[in-house]
């Protein structure tokens, strides 16, 4: 059997399965961290003067629409699953056996906890005054 090679090299599953998705999921959460990292740098560093932005203006402005709760959400979530997915191929690499699943039942545990808390925080800011 040929093995197929990605551009970068890794080795591109040909198997249908977790290991094909996951594969994708890891590209697809890159893509969306560049863009959403562009968008971020250009929206609060080119669009809004730095030196404007103060606790102020992030409750009053940015935190006030749904749409910047989302955009900052989708931010986190999308940085927690790619996080999460990146230290399982490191662990993959570098463990084996019951230390393997030790690590990564940890490594989850953490992201669905980062996950819950950063869900709670966006859902729960308060409305700003005046």
């Amino acid at each position: 059997m040929t093995q197929r090679y990605s551009r970068s090299g890794s080795i591109r599953p040909t198997r249908q399965g977790s290991e094909r998705t996951i594969w994708y999921l890891m590209r697809v959460t890159g893509l969306a961290l560049f863009v959403l990292s562009l968008s971020h740098f250009l929206i609060l560093h080119v669009l809004y003067d730095p030196k404007d932005q103060t606790a102020a203006f992030i409750a009053n402005v940015r935190w006030s629409s749904l749409f910047w709760r989302a955009n900052d959400w989708l931010f986190l979530i999308v940085v927690i699953i790619h996080a999460v997915l990146g230290i399982r191929i490191v662990v993959g690499d570098y463990l084996k056996g019951a230390v393997r699943t030790a690590v990564m039942t940890a490594f989850y545990l953490l992201g669905l906890l980062l996950f819950t808390y950063g869900t709670i925080v966006v859902v729960t800011l308060p409305k700003p005054t005046g």
